[in-house]
């Protein structure tokens, strides 16, 4: 089996762990402090707040915005569940905004129709690792006096027009799930440009404490361990080394899918780099099912991000929490993930094209 994902763990991050546990320092600590940094200067804002997820990060973002409940946050039906459950985290109300065919990110043109007097941010999600279309989500943002926070979980070292994702919102955060761009085995981070939010932040990441045993609000546990960042520094030295196999992989697969009927390759926005956490074909004519099928059963691991859109889940429709995202809705019934993760050779590549090929003569001669 060609696996979807594959964590690239080297010998270094395994020494930087021993020298964590050797140092009695495990906890959050002076590891924490120099990725924080780091991850803020290799992004290009001032400051960097680590967490313990990727949830955690949004959660806290959010938090630090002052939102609370009656308050709406727009973003994407089309993403994982954690992007819009932050929100219901808050008290505040998520309001979903459907999508661009193309690039399943968030369509711009649609949001100023869902703002309101209620509205206090805008959430876009560079998803699958493009970086959504920010200059006119900015312009809205401005126009409206909204927020804007950057669901970068998939997008490490990203551009859109040479601005690295994280840098072009008010916050932004990353996930360093095992299966992202770069790892600390589990974790997150929030990168800003602005001194107070960045302390919010820190002040709700360790239960409310502006000092030791000094707490001025209700706080919450989302720190990242020391031995977490061991890895994420040496994962972060590996990144851009990682995403340019990404991108090779995915010119590769663009390449051959091209020729192949009843499949779609991926559509990249101009002025953009595309970090491809994800390879998502379109498949045509309602077989993605039985396509997806036929790759698993002959040794290609297939993902779907994502089947149903958030509001569409069980969750939120016991929670009376509508939308109307047709688009969003028949990608969901179309897209499927193959893999292009850095760890493939070429024999695994051409692996895929050729099973690839087999399945459209299958399904659509």
């Amino acid at each position: 089996m060609i696996p979807i994902a594959q964590p690239l763990i080297s010998d270094r991050e395994i020494e930087e762990v021993v020298k964590v546990l050797k140092s009695g320092f495990i906890a959050q600590g002076p590891k924490v402090a120099e990725f924080e940094r780091q991850f803020a200067e290799y992004v290009g804002v001032e400051h960097a707040v680590a967490t313990s997820s990727g949830t955690t990060a949004l959660h806290l973002a959010l938090l630090s915005l002052g939102l609370e409940k009656g308050d709406e946050v727009i973003t994407t039906p089309f993403s994982f569940a954690a992007t819009a459950n932050t929100v219901l985290y808050t008290g505040a109300k998520p309001v979903f905004v459907d999508i661009d065919p193309k690039t399943y990110n968030i369509d711009p043109k649609k949001i100023e129709d869902a703002i309101n007097s209620k509205t206090k941010a805008i959430m876009p999600v560079h998803l699958y690792g493009q970086p959504a279309d920010m200059d006119p989500i900015k312009k809205i943002a401005e126009d409206h006096d909204l927020w804007i926070v950057e669901d970068a979980a998939q997008a490490h070292g990203a551009l859109y027009h040479g601005q690295m994702i994280g840098s072009l919102g008010d916050m932004a955060c990353f996930s360093f799930y095992p299966t992202k761009n770069m790892t600390t085995s589990e974790g997150g981070i929030i990168t800003t440009d602005s001194d107070e939010l960045a302390s919010a932040a820190r002040i709700l990441r360790a239960h409310g404490e502006s000092e030791r045993y000094t707490h001025v609000v209700l706080g919450y546990n989302f720190r990242m361990t020391d031995i977490a960042a061991a890895i994420g520094l040496v994962q972060l030295k590996r990144l851009e080394g990682f995403n340019k196999s990404r991108i090779e992989n995915a010119e590769y697969l663009t390449t051959h899918i091209e020729t192949i009927d009843g499949i779609k390759h991926p559509f990249i926005l101009d002025q953009v780099k595309h970090v491809f956490h994800q390879y998502t074909i379109q498949v045509d004519n309602g077989k993605r099912d039985v396509f997806k099928d036929f790759l698993d059963e002959n040794g290609i691991g297939t993902g779907i991000h994502y089947p149903k859109t958030i509001y569409q889940q069980k969750l939120y429709q016991d929670l009376g929490i509508k939308g109307h995202c047709p688009v969003a809705e028949k990608a969901a019934e179309d897209v499927l993930s193959i893999p292009v993760h850095p760890g493939l050779k070429v024999d695994d590549l051409e692996e895929i094209v050729s099973v690839l090929e087999v399945a459209s003569e299958k399904y659509f001669s």
